[in-house]
């Protein structure tokens, strides 16, 4: 059962998060799945951006507590939209948490409709958002990125465009991509490719500097005895031991 949607327009690819059941999380399946659609995308040469996008009120909910990926794929999948030699364009029309917003942060260009919602949950379950810092941490507001770090609040698309996560947020989020998506089509292709080369070498930097680093890190607050508690009180919608 595929779990990635694709069409192809106009030299834009369209690649839709599709398990709406477990809310588009992160499996091991999911992420693959994206993955190879991407290199796909990279070597169409009728493809000149890709629109990341999904179905249901959610864009992703972060891992898939019950199948999650290895970090090391996780890294694979981010590094892969950051290297692709055409823009990617995410377009949110619902809730994302977690991995979610890594997939945003890897993005050339990001939008959310006005009622979307955001929030880094890792805390609450007993983890830390590590690798998805892969692309966070180069491009958001570090002192802003701390708060929503740290407490796990939920924030609206306002704050994520203020925080460097989104680039825009609209009521109708296809008519404030129109002009985006005009322009990359009117660009050319060589062009295109260089200038992201440009603008994405700082967050490949710190690709290269910290991904076994934070993969590490990953690995072992998922099998800690606290990420199993927080993982279990989340499935069982009960509030943690250390909930005070």
């Amino acid at each position: 059962m595929t779990s990635v949607g694709q069409t192809r327009a106009r030299a834009v690819a369209t690649l839709s998060l599709d398990s709406v059941p477990t809310r588009n999380a992160l499996s091991a399946a999911l992420v693959a799945e994206l993955t190879e659609a991407l290199a796909d995308c990279a070597k169409d040469p009728d493809v000149r951006a890709v629109v990341l996008t999904h179905t249901g009120t959610t864009f992703c909910a972060g891992a898939d507590l019950r199948d999650p990926p290895h970090p090391d794929a996780l890294v694979q999948l981010l590094r892969r939209i950051v290297e692709l030699p055409k823009p990617v364009v995410a377009r949110v029309t619902g809730h994302v948490r977690a991995g979610g917003l890594g997939l945003l942060a890897a993005c050339d260009i990001a939008a959310a409709s006005t009622d979307s919602t955001f929030a880094f949950t890792e805390v609450r379950i007993g983890v830390a958002p590590a690798v998805i810092s892969l692309p966070l941490l180069a491009r958001a507001d570090p002192r802003i990125l701390a708060r929503y770090y740290l407490t796990g609040e939920r924030f609206d698309p306002a704050e994520a465009v203020r925080l460097g996560l989104l680039t825009a947020t609209a009521d109708d989020v296809d008519t404030a991509l129109e002009p985006v998506l005009d322009g990359l089509r009117r660009s050319a292709p060589e062009a295109l490719a260089e200038t992201k080369r440009l603008l994405t070498a700082r967050v490949l930097e710190t690709f290269d500097r910290d991904a076994a680093t934070l993969t590490a890190l990953s690995a072992r607050l998922f099998s800690s005895d606290q990420a199993r508690e927080g993982m279990t009180a989340f499935l069982e919608r009960r509030d943690a031991a250390w909930v005070v």
